[in-house]
């Protein structure tokens, strides 16, 4: 896939707005009832960063990252300030924040996730774009130093020099960004109207990887 590891600035990125999409097919039978169907496994994010541009230097920032990625071609990573940590935003990082795995004294790679509960259901995401520097692990509570493992940033894929005991739990604790793309090749800029407080759209989606 196409793909910049940089990230979308951020001060514009501050004011957008977006969140989580998911689809749902229903059907409405003849008794009223409902069958609801939900062909997707994982959510989708989706975003408007047209909401961030606050300035004409704005704007010339929007407009040279748009160019640079040749408008939807190559892929990029979006910081999403509601949702860009291991735990609440407001909170601090710990190692023991996700469940990634649990060891057998074989594998030596997991790969980062992120749990969301809520009155005993769950989804878990996948995350494939962290942070680098901020990956704090732990196996059966007990943090790791940097020596231990290693993160590759691209992928979320963290690995042990040596495979973790068999039953004993791996954790992580991360910051991380989504892998989004512009979702349209055609800037649309009045000047006139962006002055008169009327700010263009700048859809951006998150992509597979």
């Amino acid at each position: 896939m196409a793909f910049h590891e940089i990230r979308f600035p951020t001060d514009i990125a501050f004011g957008a707005t977006g969140g989580p999409e998911r689809r749902t097919e229903i059907v409405t039978l003849g008794s009223g009832a409902e069958e609801r169907n939900a062909p997707w496994a994982h959510s989708r994010r989706r975003y408007n960063a047209g909401l961030g541009l606050r300035s004409l230097d704005d704007i010339h920032a929007l407009i040279a990252f748009f160019e640079a990625r040749h408008g939807r071609l190559y892929g990029f990573r979006w910081k999403d300030r509601a949702d860009f940590k291991s735990c609440a935003p407001g909170a601090e990082i710990s190692p023991t924040d996700q469940a990634i795995g649990t060891g057998d004294g074989t594998v030596r790679t997991f790969q980062l996730a992120k749990s969301y509960a809520s009155d005993g259901f769950s989804y878990v995401r996948t995350i494939g774009k962290p942070v680098a520097g901020t990956v704090r692990v732990a196996v059966g509570g007990v943090e790791k130093t940097g020596a231990d493992f290693a993160v590759d940033a691209t992928t979320g894929a963290v690995s042990f020099v040596a495979a973790p005991a068999s039953g004993a739990d791996v954790t992580a604790g991360f910051a991380f960004d989504v892998p989004v793309r512009f979702d349209t090749d055609f800037l649309e800029i009045n000047l006139a109207a962006f002055e008169a407080g009327s700010v263009p759209s700048v859809p951006v989606i998150e992509v597979r990887i």
